[in-house]
């Protein structure tokens, strides 16, 4: 099966995006801000603590970046995303991603057992990066593991975005929302964050483990009655809710806690930084390179077509002398209704193939920085205009398989999956389309 039109330089493109945002190099920037927070502190020890998605290479980073004052740490990551970390301070763990597991769950135990252990003279590093949310679970009094991955799904599958998804967890946890902080207390708390959310919000952000939560026990119960969920919800995360509403179960902590006195949260990769970096590339490859946006968000299906229109506008109508880059990032949302296998990137993708269905000269991508698209081993899809016809004639009809949600099983047939493998970092999602 042949690639679609454009795809060699697509992956040039996406590649400079995912170097921009190497977990690795993002935190050796900032070694010199923890060795001065150390040495101005009169700290005795670091402890290492975290959690998501990129915090591997992250953790290599402080190990081998600050040899001899890194006592102990443990960080947990998504399944398969580690292979070949060797630490000689630092245990890592693997857990479940998107919805908890078990693993997660004895994961935040171990690393709220350390923090407990943090003193006065403690530094605590915290390395937080996408997915942590999922990674770090720690039920709240008179919730299960199992309500928090029921009520996590429905959301998803729901349609909920990443900040109210993120509004419910809080409200659910014992790390989320400032908790975290709390349990390091009375140690200082260093966060060095790669940010996965639009906006770069510090409370959204993993749920905001270290940062002081700007939500509220009443809008975790509104996400849920938004989607229609308050009969399908498990009964017991109803009624955490509602005892936190009625001031029974203490609120997450808020800007002005004395708590965050001693905390520090430093943002060091973003989706921005991706996408200005996927900007430089496609113009030293002789493109007229523009950022549309990097809060991309809504319905894939609906941005995909709408991504298109705007490329099939702007080929028809602007003259320039060079080929045109148009670049985007952020999250975008599904709302499953179907059966079949996908993520939101490839059906975005997918949508984007049949709104330029027979147009030449458009090629485009969709994919997650993180190398996975919901449940598959893709990291999303590239099409063009003969996508669709492509899959035609291998008997797959693109608007069903759309109308399934079964883009993964699409772009089998047709061709066109973008397979990276885990990438080691997350700062959402990057979608390019060239115009010829």
């Amino acid at each position: 099966m042949d690639f679609p039109h454009g795809k060699h330089v697509l992956d040039e493109i996406f590649g400079a995006a995912l170097r921009a945002a190497d977990p690795y190099e993002a935190v050796t920037r900032h070694l010199d801000r923890i060795a001065a927070v150390f040495s101005k502190g009169d700290f005795r020890r670091v402890f290492v603590a975290g959690f998501g998605k990129a915090v591997c290479p992250m953790a290599r980073a402080v190990e081998e970046g600050l040899p001899g004052i890194v006592e102990r740490g443990i960080v947990v990551t998504k399944y398969g995303h580690c292979t070949g970390c060797g630490f000689a301070r630092i245990a890592v763990r693997e857990a479940g991603h998107p919805l908890p597991d078990e693993n997660g769950q004895k994961a935040a135990v171990e690393i709220i057992d350390l923090l407990r252990k943090a003193d006065v003279r403690t530094l605590v590093v915290c390395l937080i990066s996408g997915g942590g949310s999922a990674l770090l679970v720690s039920p709240c009094e008179g919730t299960t593991l199992s309500d928090k991955q029921e009520v996590t799904g429905l959301l998803m599958k729901g349609g909920a975005d990443i900040h109210e998804l993120n509004t419910v967890r809080k409200h659910l946890s014992g790390v989320k929302g400032g908790r975290l902080a709390e349990a390091a207390s009375p140690a200082s708390v260093l966060s060095l964050i790669i940010s996965d959310v639009i906006g770069d919000d510090l409370d959204v952000i993993a749920s905001g483990p270290t940062s002081p939560d700007g939500s509220t026990y009443s809008e975790a119960l509104s996400v849920i009655e938004k989607y229609g969920l308050r009969d399908r919800a498990p009964r017991r995360v109803i009624a955490a809710l509602e005892r936190g509403i009625r001031g029974q179960t203490p609120e997450t902590p808020k800007t002005g806690n004395p708590l965050f006195g001693k905390v520090e949260n430093i943002i060091v990769g973003s989706n921005r930084a991706a996408l200005e970096a996927a900007k430089q590339q496609a113009a030293s490859l002789g493109f007229e390179a523009e950022i549309l946006s990097s809060g991309v968000r809504g319905e894939a299906r609906e941005i995909g077509s709408g991504l298109a229109k705007k490329a099939i506008g702007i080929k028809d109508t602007k003259r320039r002398d060079k080929p045109l880059c148009l670049i985007s990032g952020g999250e975008t949302t599904v709302t499953v209704t179907g059966n079949g296998l996908g993520g939101r990137n490839m059906e975005l993708a997918l949508s984007f193939a049949l709104a330029i269905e027979g147009v030449g000269g458009v090629s485009f991508l969709s994919a997650g920085t993180d190398g996975t698209d919901g449940p598959t081993d893709a990291a999303g899809a590239v099409v063009d205009g003969d996508t669709v016809r492509r899959g035609e004639k291998q008997g797959a009809v693109a608007a069903e398989y759309l109308e399934n949600n079964d883009s993964y099983r699409y772009f089998e047939k047709a061709g066109g999956l973008l397979i990276t493998g885990p990438t080691g970092t997350n700062v959402m999602d990057v979608q390019i389309a060239l115009l010829e």
